[in-house]
This record gives structure tokens, C-alpha cells and sequence, in this order.
């Protein structure tokens, strides 16, 4: 029987109600979120490493580096097939993204949670558990970077964002949907993502990367803050495929002066980066600026990824390869 290290970090899914509280707090170890799911024995041999038991909220991307070292650690030993991370939802997809870039196992690695707590009715902990574990345990699931398992589909790590506050199915990949989906009888992939790309960083995350939402009306007051401060790095989540009020050029601009890489993605949830237009404000008017484009990735996905490209280099050609595949997607 296959070996699958389980690594919890907290989260609903190791959530009960407190009344005094007067909501759900943290409450479940992680031997307890295995012995609620007695089919697991039939799937693999289980071994837990409680790393945290924190809302997903307080996850930050220096715990979520450890937690792919971690996971490495654990892959590398010959009697472990792979490696299932338990996790709060609201930020799930960042530390999925991390665990496919930040990773350097080819063993499966799958993320999975719960959008109710185990106090509550219909709670969803044990089945997505099984089914990372299934996924986990699937040698079809390795060499495809970090899978993200949650009610019996699975989405790569590159394309999944949470789609509803409070949804049990919150969980879509908006540009091309599942890679695969968990069956009673078995795991069945339908197809791979081609975002695969690997950074390995070893040791602290020591850039500070801002991420500002573009807004109608917006202003460069934000962009000025944040050259000011100084960050190394920012990410703007412009409108539509890469486009921003004129002000907000200007700011962009500022930073850009200040040698601060900016990356541009898109606040829409699908579709990537595209400059086709050329009026003021438009991504091809800032073509000068010397930008890096985030393709189909998310804003907060984008963060990550320079976050771990400045750990390797401050040189803005250098960093330029780490984005030109999201520019030519």
C-alpha cells in the first residue's frame, strides 16, 4: 500500500463552533481530521505533520515557501508516494500556486479544505480529504505540479481561484476548467496545464511586493505610496486586458522611474494581458514603461511569482524570463 503524508495547516476544515467565540475557531489536530475519514485505510498508509492550525488568513508566502520545503522534505524519502496539504479556503489557490512553482518533487502534491466547518451539517472535510488522498496516492497525478483537490474535482494549481464566499463547489478554473475529477472507483485526468514553471528558493522571502485593484476614477496616490515606501515589486490588477485610468499610468510610470518592477495583470477573471490598444492609459501606451505582463495569472498569483523571482535576482532582464511565457501566452 502507497504512503501519503498529510501536512495540515489549519483552516475550517480543523474548525468546530465556539459559543463563547460566538463563530468557528480553530479546534481540530490533524490526527483527528484522519480518524473522521475511516475509508482512508483502504486508500493508503497515512502519516500526518501538523504544521499550523491557522485561518487561511494569517498564511503569509514565507509560510507557504516552508510548507513546499516541507513537502519536499517528505517526497524525497523513497517510502512516500506523495503529499496532501490541508488548508484554508480563502487563500488556498496562493499557497497551491506556491507549492507548483516552489516544489521540486514530481511526486503528486494536492491541496485540499473545507468550506464548513466539522461542527457544522453537510460538513465537507472528510470527503475532499479522501479525495486528495486518492489523488495523492494516483501515480498518474505526478509531474503536474500542485493539484488542487476540493469537491471531487481537481484544478491546477496555475489556473484555480475561489469563485463564491461560501460555496461547497467554490472552487473553478475559469479559462479552461478541471484538469481531472475523483471518482468512487478511481482518478481520471482529462488533460494537463501547460503552466508548469519551476522557481526554487531556498532560505526567507525577503522582497515586499505590493498588489493594488485598479478602480474607475483611480488616482496614482497608492502608486506613490507604495514607490515611496520603498516595495520592491509591484503588481497591478488593471481592467480589462491591461488597462488603466490615466492617472493611474502616471503613478505606474513613477514607480517604473523609481526601478521597481511592475507587473500588469487583469481584474477579470479570465483571460490574460493583451496589449491591443493604443489610447492613454492602455496597456500598448505603457509598452515603454518597460512592464512584465502576468498573462492568464491572477494578481495575487502574480505577486507570488515575482516575490520568488526577486529572491533569485534584482536584475529587471533577469526577472523579464520569469514573465515572457505569461506574455506570449
Amino acid at each position: 500500500m502507497k504512503k501519503v503524508v498529510v501536512i495540515t495547516t489549519g483552516g475550517t476544515i480543523a474548525m468546530k463552533y465556539d459559543a463563547a467565540a460566538g463563530g468557528l475557531v480553530p479546534a481540530v489536530s490533524g490526527a483527528d481530521l484522519l480518524q473522521a475519514v475511516p475509508a482512508l485505510r483502504q486508500i493508503a498508509e497515512l502519516e500526518v505533520k501538523e504544521y499550523a492550525n491557522v485561518p487561511s488568513g494569517h498564511m503569509t508566502p514565507q509560510m507557504m515557501l516552508e510548507v513546499a520545503a516541507l513537502a519536499d522534505a517528505y517526497a524525497a524519502r523513497q517510502d512516500v508516494s506523495g503529499i496532501v496539504v490541508t488548508h484554508g479556503t480563502d487563500t488556498m489557490e496562493e499557497t497551491a500556486y506556491m507549492l507548483s512553482l516552489a516544489c521540486r518533487t514530481v511526486k503528486p502534491v494536492c491541496i485540499t479544505g473545507a468550506m464548513r466547518g466539522a461542527s457544522d451539517m453537510g460538513y465537507d472535510g472528510p470527503a475532499n480529504i479522501l479525495a486528495a488522498v486518492k489523488v495523492a496516492a494516483c501515480s498518474e497525478a505526478g509531474g503536474r505540479g500542485a493539484l488542487l483537490v476540493f469537491n471531487d474535482e481537481i484544478h491546477a494549481a496555475a489556473e484555480v481561484t475561489k469563485s463564491h464566499t461560501v460555496s461547497c463547489s467554490t472552487f473553478a478554473s475559469p479559462h479552461w476548467g478541471p484538469v481531472g475529477y475523483v471518482y468512487e472507483d478511481g482518478v481520471v485526468f482529462r488533460r494537463r496545464s501547460e503552466n508548469l514553471e519551476k522557481i526554487t528558493v531556498q532560505g526567507k522571502l525577503a522582497a515586499e511586493v505590493a498588489l493594488l485593484k485598479v478602480y474607475a476614477g483611480m488616482d496614482d496616490f497608492f502608486f506613490r505610496c507604495a514607490a515611496e515606501k520603498p516595495v520592491q515589486g509591484l503588481v497591478v490588477e488593471a481592467v480589462g486586458c491591461g488597462n488603466v485610468p490615466p492617472e493611474v499610468m502616471e503613478g505606474i510610470r513613477y514607480v517604473r522611474a523609481k526601478g521597481i518592477p511592475v507587473v500588469l495583470a487583469s481584474r477579470v477573471h479570465a483571460g490574460r494581458v493583451v496589449p491591443i490598444y493604443s489610447y492613454l492609459g492602455s496597456a500598448g501606451s505603457m509598452k515603454d514603461f518597460g512592464l512584465l505582463y502576468a498573462g492568464e495569472l491572477t494578481g495575487q498569483k502574480a505577486r507570488l511569482k515575482l516575490m520568488l523571482a526577486l529572491a533569485q535576482t534584482a536584475d529587471f532582464n533577469e526577472l523579464k524570463q520569469y514573465f515572457i511565457e505569461e506574455a506570449a501566452r
